[in-house]
């Protein structure tokens, strides 16, 4: 029964592990591309502001 349970908790942690280290990578992926969207903006603002 024991062992069970530490199987089962091993497990568990494993793949609590593996889900929070994707997450990490999908908000890292997020933030890239609100960053690139940022600098469009930014970038158009400056044409706008320049007459182009």
């Amino acid at each position: 029964m024991t062992r069970k349970i530490l199987s089962a908790l091993v497990m568990a942690s494993t793949l609590g592990m593996l889900l929070s280290v994707s997450a990490c990578n999908t908000v890292a992926g997020a933030g890239k591309d609100v960053e690139h969207a940022g600098d469009a903006i930014h970038d158009k603002a400056r044409d706008v502001q320049q007459g182009n």
